[in-house]
């Protein structure tokens, strides 16, 4: 590798059968990065407005030609791997790429086998471990002397589980395997879970994010528990679910008929299974750290976005600070692996905003003055449901305020709708506050806020007597998933938050991601109008400027 030359990072592996819906492979996606720095990147799912796309292989010729990658091709290349295989072949065939199969877990980058525009080039594999791991480069820095490294997902490349150490700034891998592949499989590969939520299986993607809103609703109980592991968890019930109500009935005299989400012996299970997730995962994370004497934790991997679990990793004290990247589910690869190469290179990465994916944007269009903040915090102060489109997009499955929608946050009724009607999602699942951090302190009583509410990551207590104040965000059990947000990380919602502060005396607002359900965040100025219109919003904000619909 040259250390004068960009990276360009590539997750494309093609999935194992070739389907509309992602099976195994999902969320597709490509970076290029400078000097430590992020120059673009694409979701893929953004562009082609296919939700979870992992079709790259099929349109990465246009994508880079249109970008102009193709006219100088002078970087250095890396591909992220899947448990599925470590080749990357596009349909033009004029892109082809070959890592070398290995039984254990490297921690560099591999050189492998490539040809590109007809032509054989230099170019390397990353594994997927390593991957998810190098999506927090972007957002902290270098790794921190004496830290754990951990991913967890429902399957990397060797292991769906592993862990490495930096100390003396030296990578070492401890461990990989599939130990805790029942735990992930709880969330996105359960049968009894798919039935109660109501999902297919090829909507295995949407099933975490859904049971962890219904486990909201019940209670952990030790007796579901055993009752679980004695049954294999109902793991394999997809065709036929009596043996399950037969066991319901026999051993909790439950005469369940149907699977459905308001039944509370359903809602406890899924609670249960909630427990024994983030139970099982801190216990992991106990005996690693006092193996290694870590003082910092680097977690990644769709399991990361499990927020009761993130919530307790960091309340348990195991760690002076722990370090989760908003992108920390697959569409975060390949900007992993870009920085992961790009640390090698250069010993040092530059911080970013959680707003890279500017893939034909620009990053910096928004300008905006005291009159556009009054105007949208005029019709928020009305009620009105309003979109946010403006710069570049944010990375990760969460909106954290450049393509939302926003809302006040006082109303129970009005969140139902934001959420119900125009997203039309389940009624079950809750919507997030948005707000500064001094109004955030007031909320929780806390005295500071850890700095994952930046990205939406853990959850807090809301004290009992002002949750009144904000009942469209509070969960059923007390807590919200707080975002905060500065004027550094983000100006414009920074002056909206303000001045409805100071103004109006709003200290909260909804904030959900743009898009309804079953579609990707929308992208660009054009979709955000089409998608504002579709689901019937009140207006959208396009780079700062309010729009009526």
């Amino acid at each position: 590798m040259n250390v004068s030359k960009p990276t360009l990072a590539i997750y494309g592996i093609q999935d194992r059968i070739n389907s509309d819906t992602p099976f195994y492979v999902h969320d597709h996606a490509l970076t290029l990065m400078h000097q430590g720095k992020v120059i673009q990147h694409l979701t893929l799912e953004r562009l082609s407005r296919r939700k979870h796309d992992n079709k790259l292989h099929e349109s990465i010729y246009s994508i880079l030609k249109d970008n102009g990658l193709l006219k100088n091709t002078d970087y250095d290349l890396v591909f992220v791997d899947n448990v599925v295989g470590r080749s990357f072949i596009s349909s033009c065939g004029r892109f082809r790429f070959e890592g070398p199969l290995n039984n254990s877990l490297g921690t560099m980058p591999e050189k492998g086998r490539c040809w590109w525009l007809d032509h054989e080039k230099e170019a390397y594999a990353l594994n997927h471990e390593l991957a998810h791991i190098g999506a927090c480069l972007p957002f902290y820095g270098s790794f921190k002397d004496d830290s754990l490294l951990v991913h967890f997902d429902g399957g990397g490349s060797l292991s769906n589980f592993s862990a490495f150490s930096y100390k003396n700034k030296q990578l070492k891998a401890i461990e990989h395997h599939w130990d805790f592949k029942y735990l992930s499989g709880l969330f996105n590969a359960n049968a009894l879970v798919f039935g109660i939520i109501g999902a297919k299986y090829k909507d295995q993607n949407s099933v975490p994010g859904k049971m962890m809103g219904l486990a909201a609703f019940g209670h952990y109980r030790a007796e579901i528990e055993q009752w679980l592991i004695k049954h294999n968890y109902f793991s394999e019930i997809w065709g036929s679910k009596a043996c399950f109500f037969e066991a319901a009935k026999k051993d909790f005299d439950q005469d369940i008929r149907h699977l459905n989400q308001d039944n509370s012996f359903l809602q406890d299970i899924v609670a249960t299974m909630q427990g024994i997730f983030h139970r099982e995962l801190l216990n992991k994370l106990k005996v690693l750290q006092a193996d290694h004497n870590a003082q910092y934790l680097y977690y990644s991997g769709g399991s990361a976005l499990n927020i009761v679990a993130n919530t307790q990793i960091v309340e348990s004290g195991l760690f002076k600070d722990v370090f989760i990247p908003p992108c920390t589910e697959d569409s975060g690869l390949s900007l992993g692996a870009a920085a992961f190469v790009e640390w090698q290179k250069h010993g040092a990465i530059a911080n970013h905003s959680p707003y890279l994916n500017n893939w034909q944007l620009s990053t910096d269009s928004c300008l905006f003055t005291d009159k556009d903040i009054e105007e949208c915090a005029k019709a928020l102060s009305e009620k009105k449901v309003v979109a946010i489109c403006n710069n570049a997009g944010e990375i990760g499955p969460r909106a954290l305020g450049n393509r939302s929608i926003l809302a006040l946050a006082n109303s129970k009724t009005l969140a139902d709708k934001v959420s119900m009607i125009h997203k039309k999602r389940e009624w079950y699942r809750p919507v997030a506050p948005v707000m500064l951090e001094k109004n955030a302190r007031y909320f929780t009583d806390q005295n500071q806020l850890h700095h994952l509410a930046k990205y939406m990551l853990l959850d807090f207590d809301i004290a009992k007597e002002k949750q009144k104040e904000i009942e469209g965000v509070v969960h059923v059990d007390g807590t919200s998933r707080i975002q905060t947000v500065s004027k550094e990380d983000n100006a414009y919602l920074y002056a909206l938050l303000y001045h409805l502060d100071e103004k109006y005396g709003i200290k909260a607002l909804i904030n959900t991601s743009f898009n309804v359900r079953g579609e990707p965040i929308v992208h660009n100025e054009e979709g955000a109008i089409k998608s504002a219109k579709n689901m019937k919003l009140d207006a959208v904000v396009l780079n700062g400027k309010l729009q009526a619909l």
